[in-house]
């Protein structure tokens, strides 16, 4: 098969995809997941909002929320998906062509057990990505695209993909060679994805949870994958129901009290987020700070970290945040010139 004729499959299985996503909801199922993740953070802010005299239906709140099917869905629809599959073949015949390592038939990780893969597949794409944010803050040219993520001056949960369709690009493109080289396969990136779209929503949310209990909240879920057998975790479900509810209490347990110091430096959160979206940096940190997407753990790591303090009633945006296009063209075709 040629470029051209993988182009035009590439659209094809994709707007067949989409469409048999919203007509046969399943547990697979990306479009629901979306809008159950998206319901269950919005029902949190409403009840108990961090910033209280912020609206419910905060400023820019439907524009975010049409930005977050685009960005998901129909951007993949319109361009990235079929241009996606080109690049992938190419990438993958140019790397046989030259070393002679077939990379779509040598999986570095076969016979790995899948919550191993899952694991190092999560980590390596949350440290490319935190570099790829870094990028978009150092260059001048990727900034003028980033600044639509920036241009937020409410916070909420649907802000987490109000960003400029550029960036799905950078970050594809930057994020697939490791990805491809550990063999991550698109069942394993489904499960990466929809646990850092809820962390990235939770991020962005009008709300704000202390750290021993979004850890049991994490133990908890721990402790149903044991008892589940999922991710070839085959430990406890093979026990009787009631010792495996002591499982999963066990791990609420360990999760509050072990992991719950630490939450919120292992993972990123609202408190740390709503710096990254301040009108003014500190000083010496000109380009930005608080760069993780799921992980904070590589800001700590990296210097990289500020919580001057509580951050609740900061003002967002950027210094000419007020004159920056309102509508969803006019930042879409902001960063190509004249706006």
């Amino acid at each position: 098969m040629n470029y051209w004729e993988t182009f035009v499959k590439g659209y094809q299985n994709y707007a067949n995809y989409l469409w048999n996503e919203i007509t046969h909801p399943h547990w697979n199922n990306y479009f629901y997941w979306l809008i159950i993740i998206s319901a269950f953070f919005f029902a949190v802010e409403w009840w108990n909002p961090w910033r209280k005299d912020q609206p419910k239906f905060r400023k820019d709140f439907w524009l975010d929320f049409f930005y977050m099917f685009f960005n998901f869905f129909l951007f993949s629809l319109i361009v990235f998906n079929a241009a996606s599959e080109v690049v992938v073949d190419f990438f993958n015949d140019l790397i046989l062509g030259v070393t002679g390592f077939d990379l779509q038939a040598s999986n570095p990780m076969n016979g790995w057990p899948h919550w191993s893969i899952l694991l190092i597949g999560f980590v390596v794409r949350d440290f490319v990505q935190w570099w790829v944010h870094r990028l978009l803050h150092r260059s001048a040219f990727l900034w003028e695209f980033h600044k639509v993520h920036h241009s937020v001056e409410q916070m909420g949960f649907a802000a987490h993909l109000r960003y400029h369709w550029m960036e799905n690009v950078v970050y594809r493109s930057l994020e697939y060679l490791p990805l491809a080289l550990l063999g991550i396969g698109l069942y394993d990136f489904f499960i990466i994805h929809i646990f850092t779209l809820a962390v990235g929503h939770y991020n962005h949310s009008n709300i704000s949870i202390k750290g021993h209990v979004t850890g049991g909240i994490l133990g908890t879920g721990i402790g149903l994958v044991m008892c589940a057998g999922m991710f070839d975790i085959h430990v406890f479900d093979g026990l009787d129901l009631p010792f495996q509810l002591l499982i999963i209490v066990i791990g609420m347990a360990i999760g509050t009290f072990v992991f719950g110091p630490f939450m919120k430096i292992i993972f990123n959160s609202p408190e740390m987020h709503i710096w990254h979206h301040a009108y003014e940096w500190p000083e010496d940190q000109k380009y930005g700070i608080n760069f993780g997407l799921t992980l904070a753990v590589w800001d700590y790591i990296f210097g990289t970290a500020k919580i001057p303090h509580d951050g609740r009633d900061i003002r967002l945006g950027f210094e000419g945040v007020e004159e920056f296009p309102a509508g969803f063209v006019g930042q879409n075709l902001h960063g190509f010139g004249k706006d």
